[in-house]
């Protein structure tokens, strides 16, 4: 089947899911269904699983770890995290899509949810149906950063570099939010950079650093630490407004690019068919966890920033994020590694 027709079946399918809320109030929503043997006055009674779809060490694992130790102080139970990264973090969204509803298996999900709906044309479940969303979390904008001594000092030099010679920007992988937002960038102004996609952030941060880049985008909590030191610059954040961790760094609009914005998400979801109850027991323990204070410090410093959003809004947002990122794979003619 040609890539086309595929991409063709993805915006059907899409737009199907996307349709569905106005028949179905109950898509990506915790269902008034039948408690899974759990009563929830008297819940939890024992250990919670969060499955973390990615290595150790970045900021949706760190994140997760957070919300799992102010969880489990709320709830009173250890909230345990399982680290099953691979596979575009499909292994880990498989196994939790598997996983019994009755309140016991979370998923710390992202943004990556949306996108592998676009990106993955055959996977063994639905991203748009198999998890009730818990807890929006926080907001990831993404950030362009260049070396301290690199020639460009903003957005627009670096537009007018990239129209005037080969440039070559890395990513933290093929199919990231921080790629699809560096295509974005690049349909709208109409230019075209040597995109270098790694396996993580950190590995194209020191190619950046080691000056084997001229760019990285890549999401804020990786180099938020490196910008506030000096040793990066930041030129714009793909967010709607600017970052309360950066807020000398302008966003994509600020540099010209009317309309331009996307921003990723680290938050919460469960398996679909989860109590009604036991699904709001859990999004009030997360957004106690949020605002513990030893929390709120440590996603200040990831340059993060907590959603203050009903956990309707987050499964709005990923059938959105889904079609709008649909059309961006094809166009581009993104595919999975």
């Amino acid at each position: 089947m040609t890539q086309d027709r595929l991409s063709r079946r993805r915006l059907m399918a899409l737009g199907a899911a996307l349709a569905a809320p106005l028949a179905s109030p109950a898509l990506l929503l915790p269902r008034a269904a039948r408690a899974q043997g759990e009563d929830p006055a008297h819940y939890p009674g024992r250990a919670l699983r969060l499955i973390v779809p990615v290595a150790p060490g970045g900021s949706q694992d760190l994140v997760a770890r957070l919300l799992a130790k102010g969880m489990g102080e709320v709830l009173g139970q250890t909230v345990q995290v399982e680290n099953l990264p691979g596979a575009g973090s499909n292994i880990g969204y498989e196994a939790a899509a598997r996983a019994r509803p009755d309140g016991y298996t979370l998923l710390a999900g992202s943004d990556s949810l949306s996108i592998n709906a676009a990106l993955f044309p055959r996977l063994t479940y639905d991203p748009l149906r198999a998890f009730a969303p818990i807890l929006p979390g926080v907001a990831v904008p993404q950030i362009l950063v260049v070396r301290r001594e690199a020639p460009q000092r903003s957005l627009a030099e670096f537009v007018a570099a990239a129209r005037g010679g080969s440039l070559a920007v890395g990513t933290p992988g093929n199919g990231s939010l921080s790629h699809l937002v560096s295509e974005l960038m690049q349909q709208s102004a109409e230019i075209r950079w040597t995109h270098v996609p790694y396996r993580g952030g950190a590995l194209a941060i020191n190619d950046l650093l080691a000056g084997h880049l001229e760019g990285v985008w890549i999401n804020i909590g990786a180099v938020t630490d490196h910008v506030r030191s000096g040793r990066l610059r930041g030129l714009a954040v793909s967010s709607p407004a600017r970052a309360a961790a950066l807020p000398e760094v302008p966003t994509l609009e600020e540099g010209g690019f009317q309309g331009l914005s996307a921003t990723g998400w680290h938050g919460l979801v469960a398996p679909a068919g989860i109590d009604p109850g036991l699904a709001a027991r859990l999004t009030a323990a997360g957004r106690a966890a949020l605002r513990k204070p030893d929390v709120a410090e440590r996603l200040a410093g990831l340059g993060v920033e907590p959603l203050e959003e009903p956990p309707e809004a987050l499964g709005r947002r990923i059938l959105a994020d889904a079609g709008r990122w649909v059309e961006v794979v094809r166009r581009a003619g993104i595919r999975p590694d």
